[in-house]
């Protein structure tokens, strides 16, 4: 990760956080106002990517992204009643990307091989609507905001290599897109909770691929999907 996209994410995530805690929270006498979750994170990917373009790329070369799961982080605080704001991260996974199209690039197995790897950081922010009473066991929600998605660690495999024909440099340009969710609340007892939720979110970028000044790019449209399931503690 570069220093500049290190710094843009924690200046982000410390927005974020300060507009979340330094927000309005429900009257006194109200239910508790903050929320720390902790769960599990299930992204599945629905990649749409340009064709893989730059010198000696065969026509249908396409890469795209394996699923991954990893731990789920969320401070949640209420604003007023039926309304909260989330702030969710999720520990950085190893992303796996395969390529796609040929079954070979000339002699080089290509098709269904890890190529590169990579690790992501994407906190994301939403305002929720939280659906009937406070005192109800379920509590249905809605969401939307804005998720911010840096990558570090980018590393072609030997399997990459092979196919570009040598040791190759990646490089990934952050994004910034829109996200939503749905979910359902479950009051355990007292000050614990159960969650579901299902969120969507718009995450692109640039991928530039560089062996020995020979450049090859394409554009990327991930496309996420993301069940988790968390328990929670209020206060």
């Amino acid at each position: 990760m570069t220093t500049h996209n290190v710094r843009t994410c924690i200046a982000l995530v410390a927005v974020a956080a300060t507009a979340v805690f330094c927000a309005a929270p429900a009257s006194a006498g109200d239910d508790p106002y903050n929320s720390a979750r902790i769960g599990l994170y299930s992204v599945f990917y629905h990649v749409k990517a340009d064709d893989l373009s730059g010198p000696f790329v065969p026509a249908g070369a396409n890469i795209g992204a394996s699923n991954v799961e990893t731990a789920y982080l969320a401070y949640v605080r209420t604003l007023i009643p039926h309304w909260d704001v989330e702030l969710a991260l999720g520990y950085p996974p190893l992303q796996k990307t395969v390529g796609k199209g040929p079954a070979t690039l000339g002699s080089v197995p290509y098709n269904g091989q890890v190529i590169a790897t990579a690790r992501w950081i994407a906190p994301t922010v939403l305002l929720e609507y939280v659906f009937f009473e406070e005192s109800s066991k379920w509590r249905p929600y809605i969401g939307a905001g804005v998720n911010y998605t840096t990558f570090y660690d980018r590393n072609s495999t030997a399997a990459g290599d092979a196919a570009s024909g040598g040791p190759t440099r990646l490089s990934l340009t952050p994004s910034v897109g829109w996200a939503a969710t749905a979910g359902l609340n479950y009051h355990i007892a007292n000050h614990w909770h159960a969650y579901a939720s299902y969120s969507f979110s718009k995450v692109t970028t640039d991928l530039k691929a560089d062996t020995a000044g020979v450049i090859r790019t394409t554009h990327i449209n991930f496309a996420p999907q993301a069940l988790v399931l968390s328990v929670g503690y209020s206060f």
